[in-house]
Parts: structure tokens; C-alpha cells; sequence
């Protein structure tokens, strides 16, 4: 007991010590319980009979209710397995992308062209997905410049965007075009951290490009990469909701609806608050899963986030 209170004196006696960090901490803590806290009280909302024309408090408790009705519904586990479906895809396609092009850009020796090759691969991340669906219906549209090229080469058009059997490999093609380069950020500020007297140790050794990014990159910058995987498996159950609602139509509709836009559907579309809230409660809470295990498997094998 008292050890323990010496350790608690001690940590106020750093705290009070460090005060003005502290105070430079506080507008973001502010944020966070304003922002991401507070709204913990609408949770509520999926255990109740909710109505936007009463508050919720005055709304009749229904317990499992919409959980029950949600686990119920065929059309749940289809969108359900239309997330894990393409969420992995994602994550299998285009995680080690990020990886591969910061290797490929902490490779590159002239300075002026790797800052210009890095903005023309960070730059798709700020166009939205609006845009990036007008160019690529221009490109892969069946009068579009993939289809006319195709015409002239084989005789024949191919339909890209409204063929069920490839839509979720347009998603994957499209999320990648996107995102990758930016997502290669956090990989090229770990390798940045590497000390670069090891690489001319090595080099001096004999070690070949190759062998270096194999020897001494990868397993520098592996917690890092762990951290984001774990962070990217805690998002399984988070699609890309933006990029489906813009892109999809009624043909691929089977394939292509997912957790966001049927919540989407039937808290706005339908009104049915209660139901969409459940969801989005069995999404968080699976993913908050997710990201426990994950970590508890990264800690078994290599490193942890906590």
C-alpha cells in the first residue's frame, strides 16, 4: 500500500514538474471527450425504440430487440461477408504495397527526383472519391479509353464496372491508386529512423541492395509495420463506405453492400435509427476485438502496441 502511494506522489510530482506540456495536452483531450466520448451517449439508441420525435431518454427500452431482428435478417450476413470480403482483399493487396513503395523510395539516390516521385504518389489521396470515380469511368467505361484500346486490339469491350465477377478487383485497383502512396508515409518516417551507419557497415561488408532492404530495412521498421497491421485488421469490418456508395450500381449491388452503406440505408434511407445503431455497435465492437487479438498475436510473435 504505501509502495504504492509512493509511486502515485511521484508521478504528481513529475506531472506539476511538467505542467506546461500538460496544459498543451489539454485542447486535445478536450477534443477527444467532446468529440468522441460525448456522442457515447447515443449508444443507447440501439437498445431502445428511438424516434427523432422524442428525446432519447423518453424512448421505450427494448433491450436486444434489433440485435435479435439484425441477426435474424439474410441480408445482414450477406453484407456482412461482403465487408470481410473486401476488407481483406484490401488488406492482402494493398498493405504490403505500402511497405514496397517506401522500400522502393528510400532506394531512390537522386533527392530531387524522389521528392517529385513521392508527391505524384501522395497526391491521389487528396482527390475524392468523386473524382477518382470520374477518371476511372473514363478509363474503364465501356466507351472509355481501357475499352477503345481493347476494341482495337481484340475486337471486343469488357465490362468493368457493372460485372458483378470483377467489381470487388475495381474497388481493390481504385482504393490502391488512391491510398497506397499515402499510406507508405508512416514505413518511409521509420526508415528514415534507421541509423545509417548499419547500412555502410554492410555495404562496406559486402552486402548487396537486395540483402540490406532483407537484413537490416525490414526488420527494423517490422514493429512499425505490425502497429499499422493491427490498426488495419481493427478496420476489418470498415470497407471503404465512401468509395462502395460512389461506385456501385444495382448490378453489383450483391456483391458490393457492405456494413457502412447498409447502415446508411437504414438510418437514413429508412429512418430506422435503432436498427442502424445496433449495427454500427456490432461493427465497433468487433472491431475493438479484432485489434485485442491482433495485438495479443503480434505480442506472441514479434512486438505490441501496449
Amino acid at each position: 500500500m504505501q509502495s504504492g502511494t509512493m509511486k502515485w506522489r511521484k508521478k504528481w510530482r513529475i506531472a506539476v514538474r511538467n505542467r506546461q506540456i500538460y496544459l498543451l495536452l489539454l485542447p486535445a483531450l478536450i477534443a477527444l471527450a467532446v468529440f468522441q466520448y460525448g456522442p457515447m451517449w447515443g449508444l443507447q439508441i440501439a437498445f431502445r425504440d428511438y424516434s427523432i420525435f422524442r428525446d432519447i431518454s423518453d424512448s421505450p427500452w427494448v433491450g436486444l430487440k434489433y440485435f435479435q431482428r439484425l441477426f435474424a435478417s439474410p441480408s445482414f450476413f450477406r453484407v456482412l461477408r461482403n465487408t470481410v470480403i473486401i476488407s481483406t482483399y484490401k488488406i492482402i493487396f494493398l498493405f504490403p504495397m505500402g511497405v514496397f513503395i517506401a522500400l522502393l523510395l528510400n532506394e531512390i539516390p537522386f533527392v530531387t527526383y524522389k521528392k517529385a516521385v513521392q508527391t505524384m504518389v501522395y497526391v491521389p489521396h487528396f482527390f475524392s472519391w468523386v473524382v477518382v470515380y470520374g477518371i476511372f469511368t473514363s478509363l474503364l467505361s465501356s466507351t472509355g479509353l481501357v475499352n477503345q484500346f481493347l476494341l482495337h486490339l481484340t475486337g471486343n469491350r469488357y465490362n468493368f464496372l457493372s460485372n458483378p465477377n470483377n467489381f470487388r478487383a475495381v474497388l481493390v485497383f481504385t482504393a490502391g491508386w488512391k491510398e497506397c502512396g499515402w499510406n507508405a508515409i508512416v514505413f518511409i518516417a521509420a526508415i528514415a529512423g534507421i541509423d545509417q551507419e548499419i547500412f555502410e557497415a554492410a555495404q562496406i561488408d559486402g552486402a548487396s541492395r537486395l540483402r540490406r532492404i532483407i537484413s537490416i530495412t525490414l526488420p527494423s521498421i517490422m514493429p512499425t509495420i505490425m502497429l499499422m497491421l493491427i490498426l488495419r485488421i481493427g478496420n476489418l469490418l470498415t470497407a471503404g463506405t465512401e468509395q462502395i456508395l460512389v461506385m456501385y450500381n444495382a448490378v453489383v449491388y450483391d456483391v458490393s453492400d457492405v456494413l457502412g452503406t447498409y447502415i446508411y440505408r437504414m438510418g437514413i434511407g429508412k429512418m430506422e435509427y435503432s436498427m442502424s445503431t445496433a449495427v454500427g455497435l456490432f461493427e465497433s465492437v468487433v472491431g475493438f476485438g479484432l485489434v485485442i487479438t491482433g495485438n495479443a498475436l503480434s505480442r506472441r510473435f514479434s512486438a505490441s502496441i501496449w
